[in-house]
């Protein structure tokens, strides 16, 4: 989880590729940023509730995602999204 604000800032740039089997929660969060970002990740958006309303699949370095209903966001490794999370619509 990514609580501390200096984490929250970095989240997972810098790193060379992402841990297996990881994923980073920004709680109160509405959108990320792949600044730093040396490899592309999954973008999961959470509503009020935890449960997934939108997905971005494979987003690059350098860019920045949001979601204006998002209460919450996730940050996976790209690919991992559709494995873990269905949305319902």
């Amino acid at each position: 989880m990514a609580e501390p604000w200096w984490t929250r800032l970095r989240g997972l740039a810098w790193r060379r590729e992402p841990p297996d089997g990881w994923a980073l929660l920004f709680p109160c969060c509405r959108s990320v940023h792949t600044i730093g970002m040396r490899f592309p990740i999954d973008v999961v958006f959470l509503d009020r509730h935890g449960w997934p309303i939108a997905i971005v699949r494979g987003v690059g370095r350098g860019r920045i995602v949001a979601h204006r209903r998002a209460a919450a966001v996730i940050e996976t490794r790209a690919g991992d999204a559709d494995r873990h999370f269905v949305l319902m619509e």
